[in-house]
């Protein structure tokens, strides 16, 4: 019987590492390469896997679990990966990230584990880098004036990509309350040359401004169609499963509808599911995925004066593409642990 080669070291990288390796910024042209590369059907996405048990059971939060398949990433090496993750809303009181686990990347050549990453840090900057990708595809050029919704760990990095998105000059942060909307300015305005408000209410924040993000944790929606401007571009992050919403549905109606996937959405948007229910909008209103935007396809905005709204829900995709990245990064600035497994 012959010898099997050996398996080669595995690379841990906590979050410190992947915030260092990764800057938001950086994420943003990572997330385009791999909206293109799903576009043109080079990635192999199942829909993702969400295990919540009876409460009976005592249980808390939910599992999920989100693979993928990339046919190609920056280096030409195809990969397999997937994020097993937890959602627990309730940690946000508790000073914790709502999202936990890890990423596993593996070569589409071998099958080796080639790492396991922090998945709390991927998904943030993943997610945020996702959302600025998003603006600078349907914003209008000459957005300036952000409203965030939301003052926890996701508010963090998005303020980061909107700000490499667009030449941001005046953010208004809305939250559940004024103190912790005033918290949030209080540590980031140092990082900024542009001006951080807190305000007391969502429609205050959201009032003439040419962005919003939500980023939220709500069951109903926080937004309605009549605070929204002509022209605004509105990004739904927050609400990523069924049960949750942040946009009415006379909002949803209105406005000229993106997805990062449409499958995806017609399944597990809370927003287009209770929009759909109450008869507002159907799948035919999808205008388009963020990829289609990325490769041509779709032009995105065309009107000036429309209202533009980017659902964002996240797969597996975003966090492997991610992963493989920082693996190319880390091997490259001999960051992180090898372990062998």
């Amino acid at each position: 019987m012959s010898a099997t080669s050996p398996t080669p070291p595995v690379l841990l990288l906590d979050a410190s590492q992947i915030a260092a390796l990764m800057p938001v910024a950086d994420a943003i042209p990572v997330m385009s390469e791999m909206f293109g590369a799903l576009a043109r059907e080079q990635i192999h996405l199942p829909l993702r896997q969400i295990i919540r048990p009876p409460e009976a059971l005592g249980a808390k939060g939910m599992l999920g679990m989100m693979p993928a398949f990339l046919g190609g990433t920056a280096a030409g090496m195809p990969v397999y990966g997937a994020k097993v993750g937890t959602f627990f809303p309730g940690n946000s009181t508790l000073g914790k990230d709502p999202h936990q686990g890890c990423v596993l990347l593996m070569s589409g050549l071998t099958g080796e584990l080639l790492a396991i990453m922090n998945a709390a840090e991927i998904t943030g900057i993943r997610t945020a880098a996702v959302t600025g990708l998003a603006t600078r595809r349907l914003a209008r050029h000459d957005a300036t004036r952000l409203a965030l919704i939301g003052a926890g760990h996701q508010a963090h990095w998005h303020l980061a990509a909107l700000a490499a998105a667009r030449e941001l000059r005046h953010v208004r942060v809305a939250s559940r309350s004024l103190a912790s909307a005033q918290a949030f300015v209080d540590r980031e305005q140092p990082n900024y040359g542009f001006r951080l408000e807190a305000v007391q209410s969502v429609e205050a924040a959201v009032r003439d401004t040419d962005i919003v993000v939500t980023v939220t944790n709500a069951t109903d929606p926080v937004l309605q169609a009549g605070w929204i401007a002509p022209g605004t571009h509105v990004n739904l992050v927050g609400s990523s499963t069924p049960r949750h919403r942040e946009a009415d549905t006379a909002l949803m109606a209105r406005a000229q509808l993106f997805v990062d996937r449409r499958e995806s959405t017609i399944h597990e948007s809370g927003d287009y599911l209770a929009a759909a229910a109450e008869g507002g909008i159907g799948p035919e209103d999808l205008l388009a995925e963020l990829g289609e935007l990325v490769i041509g396809k779709h032009p995105g905005r065309t009107d000036a004066e429309a209202v533009t709204l980017f659902k964002s829900l996240g797969m597996g995709a975003q966090d492997v593409a991610l992963a493989a990245a920082l693996y190319e990064r880390a091997q490259a600035a001999g960051i992180g642990t090898s372990v062998a497994i």
